[in-house]
Order: structure tokens, then C-alpha cells, then sequence
């Protein structure tokens, strides 16, 4: 009979993903694993396997929680601009110490995407999953008469996430808020409202 588990493991894996967030891979150790897990390595190497193993899995959780918070804070307005407007300057997570942390997704890409082919396909895979995101929304604005009929959707999304990625990104140096704005603001012209002069 397999032995139970004495521990929650999604609760585990979710220290292990802000530990790994925090510090990257290379940074974090086995030590500071079990520590903040609450874990001994048996338990870990048990249930997720190698450290790599367990980064992978900490990646998998946070790009479904972001693109979770993605989708929903996109619908949490009628006007698709404003929402476009209030993900830009909020971020998918708006703790501290998550901004200050950047994107997670983006860190790996970084860090281990050129190294090693599995976290490139991971990495450009939620960028893509937030392009479909995206596009997904511009087309809702197209259709409630909000935005111009003419827009590249999916051109179109694939900017906003490089734009989003950006300032997500600029942020972890803390460039005040008048550089962000202008940012958000030059983004949001990619979106031309009906009525509006296109750029």
C-alpha cells in the first residue's frame, strides 16, 4: 500500500514556486527548499521529484495562476481599453513583493531558456497562451463597437504582450510612476477606439 502524504502538497509546491520566484534557480538551494517548504528531501524528491523537476512543476503553477489573473482582471470591465489600462499598471499579482519580483515566466526565460529546451518551449508557451488571451479581448472590444473593426488582432496581441512582459519586467527597478504611464499610455495606442485617429 502506498504510504500517505503527511503534508499538503499543492500548499508545498506554492512556497517552492515564491521561493524559486524570489531567487531564481541557480540561487536556491535544497536547504532553503525544505526550509521554506516545510519539507525534508525525502518528501521532496518523493512527490516532485529532482530540484529541476520541481522548478518545472513551481513554473507550471505560477503560469497558470498568471494567465488565470490575466484572464479574469481583462473581464472585470465593460470597456476594453480600461482593462488593457488596469492589468498594464496593476500586473497580474499586485503584492509588493511579487512586483518587485518581476515575472517569474520571464526570469526563467532568462535564466534557463537558453540552456536548456524545456523551459524555452514552457516560457514561449505562456507567451503565447497570453497572446491568445489578448487577441481573445481585442476581438471582444471589435465586437461590443468599442475598437476600430480594421485592428490586426492577433499583431496586435502579440505587442501588448511584448509591452506587457516589458513593463511587468521595468518594474522590479522601480521607475516611477510617470515613466509608467507614458509606457501604458504609448501601449494603449495600439488600440485605436471608434472614433479615434489610428496610432
Amino acid at each position: 500500500m502506498a504510504r500517505i502524504r503527511e503534508f499538503d502538497e499543492q500548499k508545498a509546491l506554492t512556497e517552492a514556486m515564491r521561493l524559486f520566484w524570489e531567487k531564481g534557480y541557480e540561487a536556491t538551494s535544497l536547504s532553503d527548499l525544505t526550509t521554506r517548504m516545510g519539507i525534508q528531501k525525502p518528501s521532496i524528491y518523493a512527490a516532485f521529484g529532482d530540484k529541476s523537476s520541481l522548478f518545472e512543476a513551481a513554473l507550471r503553477k505560477y503560469n497558470q495562476l498568471h494567465a488565470m489573473n490575466v484572464r479574469t482582471k481583462l473581464n472585470k470591465t465593460a470597456s476594453v481599453k480600461e482593462a488593457f489600462k488596469m492589468l498594464f499598471l496593476e500586473g497580474a499579482f499586485t503584492d509588493a513583493d511579487f512586483v518587485q519580483n518581476g515575472c517569474f515566466c520571464v526570469n526563467t526565460m532568462v535564466e534557463l531558456a537558453p540552456h536548456d529546451t524545456r523551459f524555452e518551449v514552457l516560457t514561449r508557451e505562456h507567451q503565447q497562451y497570453l497572446a491568445v488571451i489578448f487577441e481573445g479581448t481585442i476581438k471582444r472590444g471589435i465586437a461590443s463597437g468599442e475598437l476600430q473593426a480594421g485592428i490586426d488582432c492577433k499583431a496586435t496581441a502579440h505587442a501588448l504582450v511584448a509591452s506587457f512582459i516589458g513593463i511587468t519586467v521595468m518594474k522590479k527597478s522601480n521607475p516611477g510612476p510617470v515613466w509608467v504611464d507614458s509606457c501604458i499610455s504609448a501601449a494603449m495606442k495600439l488600440l485605436p477606439a471608434v472614433g479615434e485617429a489610428d496610432g
